[in-house]
């Protein structure tokens, strides 16, 4: 990567400098990390081997839990060892390596979470077309245009970032590389940037959770034609959804949606914002969902018995 500073590392101050609680800070988010990780996979494997579980949805989950597992593996590994380290070093080109891997996995994830709102809408809103507007064909063209979208989005920070020049203090008050903080150290008028980048990530989170929200609405609103059993089911995957839709923008549009000013609970949400919702996503999917439950159960159970 080429450089724009006479800085070539930083030291990440992470979320405390107090000896005890980094001790705690170690010890809880080894738990949600491991806890996202097999969460996730098991998600993953389930979905892969699952017989039953070869619709639109779970083939959007599937890249959905791959997305989340990434996406946390981008910040959680890095803050977890450096809660045990005296000085937390992260070179340029490693900090520019995790802006871009955070927001190439954090811009999948609303790219899915948009594609499985349409799945939702479609299965409900238009029953006979379905099985024709979300045949397999568009499901992968859906998923390969996902992958393209947030490669040129994720692109787009690292350019921003590479234009930063910094010549002077290399503290970085936070756990992980990200514009925000960047910006703070940059020795030049970041007001530009700032806007850019409220018009990339901001726009995004916004005009992406607004899509979404419409779009549920819109579901909720036409189930009244449904039979009662129809509308339980129906009422039941989109709670869950709306759950993971809530809890993925809200700190997303809080972080990136708003003017350069800088908040004391700001490293607390990019945490929930990237580790405790790729953790609770399985959590929320399998405990409201009776499909992927019970296809868990028969998966593992025949993976034991052949054992």
């Amino acid at each position: 990567m080429q450089q724009n500073s006479t800085v070539t590392e930083f030291i990440l101050l992470g979320l405390t400098q107090d000896p005890l609680k980094q001790k705690m800070v170690f010890i809880i988010f080894l738990v949600f990390y491991m806890g996202t990780v097999v969460g996730n996979t098991l998600i993953i494997v389930t979905i892969k081997f699952s017989r039953t579980l070869g619709g639109p949805m779970y083939f959007f989950l599937f890249y959905l839990s791959f997305a989340d597992s990434c996406f946390s593996t981008s910040t959680a590994p890095r803050l977890i060892v450096d809660a045990l380290s005296k000085k937390n070093i992260i070179s340029y080109n490693e900090c520019m390596t995790q802006v871009f891997a955070l927001h190439l996995f954090g811009c999948m994830e609303v790219f899915v979470l948009i594609f499985m709102a349409v799945d939702r809408y479609v299965a409900i809103c238009k029953p006979l077309h379905y099985p024709v507007i979300m045949r397999r064909q568009v499901c992968v063209i859906l998923i390969i245009v996902a992958w393209i979208g947030s490669f040129l989005h994720s692109t787009t920070q690292i350019v921003l970032a590479l234009r930063l020049p910094f010549c002077g203090p290399n503290l970085i008050d936070h756990y992980c590389c990200d514009l925000q903080p960047l910006l703070e150290l940059a020795c030049m008028d970041t007001h530009m940037i700032n806007l850019l980048l409220v018009f990339n990530s901001g726009a995004i989170c916004s005009s992406s959770f607004l899509i979404l929200i419409i779009s549920y609405f819109v579901i909720l609103y036409s189930l009244r034609n449904h039979s009662a059993e129809g509308r339980k089911k129906a009422l039941s995957t989109c709670t869950s959804h709306i759950i993971v839709v809530v809890l993925s923008f809200g700190p997303c549009i809080f972080i990136y949606a708003r003017p350069p000013t800088t908040f004391s609970m700001d490293k607390m949400v990019t945490v929930f914002f990237t580790i405790g919702s790729p953790f609770l996503n399985p959590i929320i999917y399998t405990l409201r969902n009776a499909e992927v439950k019970n296809a868990m159960k028969k998966l593992w159970h025949v993976k034991i018995m052949t054992e």
